[in-house]
């Protein structure tokens, strides 16, 4: 038998021939001890390449047991098994676990104050005053930094004419409250725009379908908002006489009813502060918003005095002293509240409640409840556990009690103080733009308040005149020919560059979507 090849080592023939090599040499060697009895050493003919040959003991007999074969290559020993994918996943998921483990709101409070200022500063101004509502280091944070924050959004979202008629008084009072009630007024602006359109081109321009809306939708866009910065206007002026009338009569003793004159020297000291073009758009504008807000208030007029019995308009239209009340007292403001309630008499109610309340001070009704059926049950005590003590207790005892429960809170006195005063003495706890007068500046203002002919019209006019604005009062348009101003095609660039600035974003121009927020209420 030939020996064993290298080339066959470890394979089941190397085996074989080495099992037949060792039975030989063993068959010799009994040979040789029977025969004189002692040990032939034979030279060997093979040497295993691996040192040292095994015995035939280490050799298994099992010839059913088949040898470990080398595995072939496949893909399978490549790609993961499902039991390493799961073991992966939960690795990950512990080490997100992991990195998780920190607050969002602490990772971003930790970075640098001037990279927070960026930041929170490009969001909008309700998601601003939203993060002050999360916790106590959202709302330290954004308190500690409204300057910045204000000052950024004044600088690019804040149109022109806004920043021309509200000028901060100094960089000290950029703030917060001064932003919102510059966004206030946008809204009641923007507000009030979409409202006048929308009669406007139902009533005068009479598009009533879907289809002749749509095509009149360039026009109505155009119209909507040449009339936001007018309106922007007419709140300044309201909301500025309003205050200079108080000023007025606290500092004569007397109102303007007092005093005979020609031209109204509180409107004169307002009008000042516009330039020639703001005044004469502004002029040609405002029998538009009076005349608008007057017809809502008033019943249908295509209806008699039968079907409005039927249909249940029994109320006339309130005098002319409601409208001036609300506009001069209330603002824009109240006059965008009322035009928004639907029903003729749901919106007359209203407005007859609120006029009330303000000639005269509400008081409180006290309602006397019924005890039962008939009067006849018995009627339930009014006292309180406090109001009885056990045998032995004295009110001492009680505020005894209560003082060392007060004692026991001292430590914590300093530091809930200083928290209130950080909540609540911010710029916003000022309140909104014309606000709700006492009844003392209430008592002296309304006697003394105009009549509905008398508010703006004649001094505007007069003064454009006197201004030279226009060579003859028949230059101002009316009626039809402001209708027509609003929704003209040329000139809209050179109007956008006057009243939003040479560089202003689109976010300064509020949109229609816009209008649904009020960030200060």
């Amino acid at each position: 038998m030939d020996p064993p090849h290298i080339t066959e080592f470890a394979s089941q023939r190397y085996f074989d021939k080495l099992k037949q090599l060792t039975e030989s040499k063993d068959h010799h060697d009994a040979i040789g001890h029977s025969q004189d009895g002692s040990v032939v050493a034979e030279p060997s003919t093979f040497i295993l390449p691996i040192g040292r040959a095994k015995s035939i003991d280490q050799v298994p007999h099992d010839s059913h047991k088949t040898e470990k074969r080398r595995p072939n290559f496949s893909f399978r020993t490549i790609l993961p098994t499902r039991s390493s994918v799961d073991h992966d996943s939960r690795r990950l998921s512990t080490e997100s676990l992991k990195r998780k483990a920190t607050p969002f709101d602490q990772l971003f409070l930790a970075l640098p104050n001037e990279l927070k200022i960026q930041i929170v500063a490009s969001l909008p101004l309700s998601d601003i005053l939203s993060l002050r509502l999360a916790s106590r280091s959202w709302h330290a944070m954004i308190t500690v930094n409204e300057f910045p924050i204000a000052r950024y959004h004044l600088e690019h979202h804040v149109p022109v004419y806004a920043k021309r008629l509200y000028p901060a008084p100094d960089p000290s009072a950029i703030r917060l409250h001064y932003l919102c009630g510059i966004w206030h007024r946008l809204h009641v602006a923007a507000k009030l725009s979409y409202l006048i359109c929308e009669k406007v081109t139902k009533e005068l321009f009479l598009r009533t379908t879907e289809a002749q809306r749509l095509d009149f939708e360039p026009q109505y866009e155009r119209m909507r908002r040449r009339l936001i910065p007018l309106l922007f206007t007419i709140f300044h002026f309201f909301e500025t006489y309003r205050t200079l009338h108080i000023e007025y009569i606290k500092e004569h003793g007397h109102g303007l009813s007092w005093e005979p004159y020609t031209l109204n020297p509180i409107e004169l000291k307002i009008m000042s502060m516009y330039d020639d073009q703001t005044l004469l758009r502004v002029h040609q504008v405002f029998p538009l918003v009076v005349s608008s807000f007057c017809r809502r208030l008033r019943p249908p007029s295509y209806v008699g005095r039968f079907e409005r019995s039927i249909r249940g308009y029994l109320k006339d239209r309130p005098p002319d002293e409601v409208y001036v009340t609300a506009m001069c007292v209330g603002g824009l403001r109240q006059v965008e509240r009322f035009w928004e309630i639907k029903g003729y008499n749901s919106r007359r109610g209203a407005v007859d409640m609120w006029y009330n309340s303000v000639l005269k001070e509400p008081t409180e009704t006290v309602t006397k409840t019924r005890r039962g059926f008939m009067g006849l049950a018995r009627k339930k005590s009014s006292a309180s556990e406090s109001d009885f003590h056990r045998p032995g207790e004295t009110h001492a005892s009680s505020r005894g009690r209560q003082g060392s429960d007060a004692g026991r809170r001292g430590s914590d006195a300093s530091m809930a103080s200083a928290w209130d005063n950080l909540v609540y003495n911010t710029s916003l706890a000022e309140g909104m733009p014309m606000g709700e007068l006492s009844r003392d500046q209430l008592n002296v203002l309304l006697p003394d308040l105009p009549t509905l002919q008398q508010i703006w019209l004649p001094t505007a006019e007069a003064l454009i005149l006197d201004r030279k604005i226009v060579e003859r009062p028949q230059d101002i348009k009316r009626n039809a020919q402001v209708m027509l101003e609003l929704i003209r095609e040329d000139g809209a660039a050179e109007e956008d560059e006057w009243w939003y600035g040479r560089f202003a974003p689109d976010s300064v121009r509020p949109p229609l979507e816009a209008i649904e927020e009020d960030p200060i209420e």
